[in-house]
């Protein structure tokens, strides 16, 4: 599962970048349109990992937040303050 993430993190996307290089090093008269689109759909497909991964770690927060709420509830104070 973690190669699977490291892959489509960041394997796909410098694959994709690197292939418009690669148009646009065979012929640098005439491969100007293919390589801008392979180049913008790597940096697109590195975007869209890294908001999803913000949406992921905003959901962690929530959840962790929601559970000293109810540690709130059940004892009065909550789960990093001092009793006493």
């Amino acid at each position: 599962m973690r190669a699977a993430l490291t892959l489509t993190r960041y394997v796909l996307p410098a694959v994709i970048v690197v292939v418009g290089l690669v148009f646009v090093a065979i012929d640098p008269a005439g491969n100007w349109e293919g390589a801008a689109c392979l180049i913008g759909a790597g940096l697109s497909v590195s975007l869209l990992n890294l908001l999803h991964r913000i949406g992921v770690d905003g959901d962690d927060d929530r959840d962790r937040e929601a559970a000293q709420r109810r540690y709130f509830d059940e004892h009065g104070h909550w789960p990093d303050e001092r009793t006493g």
